[in-house]
């Protein structure tokens, strides 16, 4: 187990020779955030408004990693909806049944990553760093990479000897796995924690390189409106196409929202409604009727 830290020189991207994809983890249910993903599967909930799953696709295409040949993204649970916002902008694995977990999922694209290291993202991580565009801000990840080790990305833990840390740091949802590895992954359901990074830790071949920015996993109500308050800013953020007559301070209101009563640090969604005379604080707006409680 090592660190890589800030001051550690690196060339850019991998070593010569080693060729990488990506995979972006998106078929998990989300049970954390119901109600809300009763509606909309949690890759495709929208932080700042743009659904996760944007985000982490345009995080991919500032490392120059775009396109069905280079990036995967597994759907299951609400799949349709995943499908249908993907298109074509990469390989789709759709898996039957039940999702099949983090190892899985990389385990059933096998034959797809054919060889190459893979670079492993979770949907659901919101991350932002003020010094570098979504691309460059994780490229430590994969500079100088040799292919044989695997990497997290991480940031020191409150308490360096919790369960769940490598290192003292906690995993902040990009990891970068090798083909020896990822080849003997099954496509049944797993998770990469007791499957590849627990093994390689234990045999000194993991690597811990830390995240400069700030990271959210969004997977909690609290957590998920944490990411787009910040997203938003200290003004907060409301699309042109949504109608406004009432006060909005701090928050996030989406496209088509009518927002007609009083919002303070809360996120409306895409064609939600607030009634006049209501006041919401700390919450998710969905729809007319489903509001959920945020607010840590």
């Amino acid at each position: 187990m090592s660190t890589y830290g800030p001051g550690t020189p690196a060339p850019h991207g991998p070593a010569a020779g080693v060729d990488v994809c990506a995979v972006v983890l998106a078929a998990g249910e989300g049970t954390r955030l119901r109600p809300l993903t009763g509606r909309v599967p949690k890759a495709l909930c929208p932080v700042g408004n743009v659904p996760l799953l944007d985000r982490a696709l345009a995080r991919l295409a500032g490392l120059g990693l775009t396109g069905p040949d280079r990036v995967a993204v597994n759907a299951c649970y609400l799949g349709d909806q995943v499908v249908a916002r993907v298109g074509d902008r990469a390989h789709l694995s759709v898996e039957p049944g039940d999702p099949l977990g983090t190892a899985g999922g990389v385990g059933r694209l096998r034959d797809w990553i054919g060889g190459r290291g893979v670079l492993v993202g979770n949907a659901d991580a919101y991350l932002a760093d003020p010094a570098a565009p979504p691309g460059p801000d994780v490229a430590a990840l994969l500079d100088g990479w040799d292919g044989r080790s695997v990497r997290l990305l991480g940031q020191p833990a409150d308490d360096p000897a919790a369960p769940g840390t490598f290192a003292g740091h906690r995993f902040v949802g990009f990891s970068l796995l090798p083909w020896r590895l990822v080849r003997e992954l099954p496509a049944t359901f797993g998770d990469l924690v007791r499957a590849v990074w627990r093994p390689a830790e234990a045999a000194g071949a993991l690597t811990v390189v830390p995240y400069p920015g700030t990271f959210y996993d969004t997977g909690t109500p609290a957590d998920y409106l944490a990411a787009n308050l910040h997203a938003a800013g200290p003004d907060g953020l409301v699309d042109p196409a949504a109608e406004v007559d009432g006060p909005v301070t701090r928050s996030v209101v989406g496209a088509g929202a009518r927002v007609h009563g009083a919002v303070d640090r809360s996120v409306i969604w895409p064609g939600a409604t607030v009634a006049a005379g209501e006041r919401l604080v700390g919450v998710i707006r969905a729809g007319a009727d489903l509001t959920v409680p945020a607010a840590r």
